[in-house]
């Protein structure tokens, strides 16, 4: 199986008539820690600062035992000697170009390049979350920390992140840390030192086996020091931001997104049949789940908040009212039936409603500080000789 990986990548962009550029099937001398992502001031961030960075706020404990535990399983696989479905692979790989608006395997191809990736590094990585969303028995992922893992573990690992865009996420993160500092200019000691304590305690270390740790990791104290720094400007300034009332005030220009739907949904095969539900409950009074029921039709409720969905169907919601039943949807597989039980506004003092407000806020007060002191780039570095 493994010696097929790398054409499987090929496979993929045979497909459309495109033939790779000579070299792209391979950029092994490429190590993608050395990614440039982003730059404040004179100084640069590469992607393996974005990652112990974010191991620093244990922000990739979780996809690092994610990242092993596919590793694990795509091995046991080869032992196994499975036959990897392509077809999986490919509709993968197709939802991969569209998700990142990928119109040719040219684009792809380009893409792939720019972050010193190959068609070999492309096809192993759907090919380990195939194989890891298989259930597979008797899959053992190492037990080994990110700081102890040989170079190659690491950069499969950072492979990983690039291409589930967990990076961009990341870089994201620490630009915002990088604008809070450099609009702070200074950070109050005690605040740098009440987050040294903080990630002391979450990771169950003493002064000493942080010393370890970080020689592990390949950094020193002054880095951690400024990690410290980093966090506490970036909990300061979001302290800034989420003051009393602010959420109410972003309210109230965010009630109609922020409504909450409660809607019956049934799943029919045909037009005809949807709309001979429609009319079996507009003119005969009959509940959605007893037509449901009669017709043994799939039937569930939903709960669902209205900027969660398409644009085009947010309309369609809007235009009824709680107790109406919608025009049927078509869908991929047959029509959609949906009744609107409820409409809730928004209140600030539902969590799960000021969750997302404070996150708006947040995001519009560190998009700005951003812009004015993150440089984002994404480009390899030199490769190595």
């Amino acid at each position: 199986m493994a010696q097929n990986l790398g054409q499987l990548g090929l496979d993929f962009f045979s497909q459309t008539g495109y033939k790779p550029q000579l070299g792209m099937e391979s950029a092994e001398s490429v190590s993608h820690g050395e990614l440039l992502m982003c730059s404040c001031g004179s100084e640069e961030f590469t992607a393996r600062d974005i990652i112990d960075a974010a191991f620093f706020r244990g922000d990739v404990d979780l996809p690092w035992e994610q990242f092993l535990y596919r590793l694990a399983a795509a091995e046991r696989a080869e032992e196994l000697d499975l036959e990897l479905n392509e077809d999986a692979f490919d509709a993968a790989a197709e939802q991969f170009r569209y998700d990142h608006d990928l119109i040719t395997a040219e684009e792809t191809e380009q893409w792939l390049g720019v972050r010193g990736l190959s068609l070999e590094n492309f096809s192993e990585y759907f090919t380990r979350q195939q194989w890891g969303a298989a259930e597979l028995e008797d899959v053992k992922p190492q037990e080994i920390k990110f700081e102890a893992a040989p170079a190659d573990l690491r950069d499969t690992f950072t492979i990983d992140l690039i291409l589930s865009n967990q990076l961009d996420w990341l870089t994201n993160a620490l630009a915002w840390r990088l604008a809070a500092l450099s609009a702070e200019k200074e950070i109050a000691p005690d605040l740098v030192a009440a987050q040294k304590k903080i990630f002391l305690e979450r990771t169950g270390m003493d002064e000493k086996e942080s010393a370890s740790w970080l020689e592990k990791l390949g950094r020193n104290a002054e880095w951690l020091d400024r990690q410290c720094a980093l966090e506490a400007a970036y909990q300061k300034r979001c302290g800034d931001v989420l003051v009393p009332n602010a959420a109410q005030r972003e309210l109230s220009s965010l009630r109609l997104p922020l409504t909450k739907f409660e809607i019956e949904v049934m799943e029919l095969e045909s037009r005809d049949a949807a709309h001979e539900a429609l009319f079996c409950v507009r003119e005969d009074g009959m509940s959605m789940e007893e037509v449901a029921s009669e017709g043994r039709y799939p039937f569930r409720r939903l709960e669902f908040i209205l900027e969660d969905i398409a644009p085009e169907v947010q309309q369609k919601f809007l235009s009824v009212s709680a107790g109406q039943v919608l025009e049927p949807m078509e869908k991929s597989d047959g029509f959609d039936l949906c009744r609107v039980v409820r409409k809730i506004e928004p209140q600030a003092d539902d969590p799960a409603i000021l969750s997302r407000i404070e996150q708006r806020l947040l995001n519009r007060h560190f998009a700005e500080l951003t812009i004015k002191h993150v440089d984002l780039r994404l480009m390899p570095l030199a490769a190595s000789e």
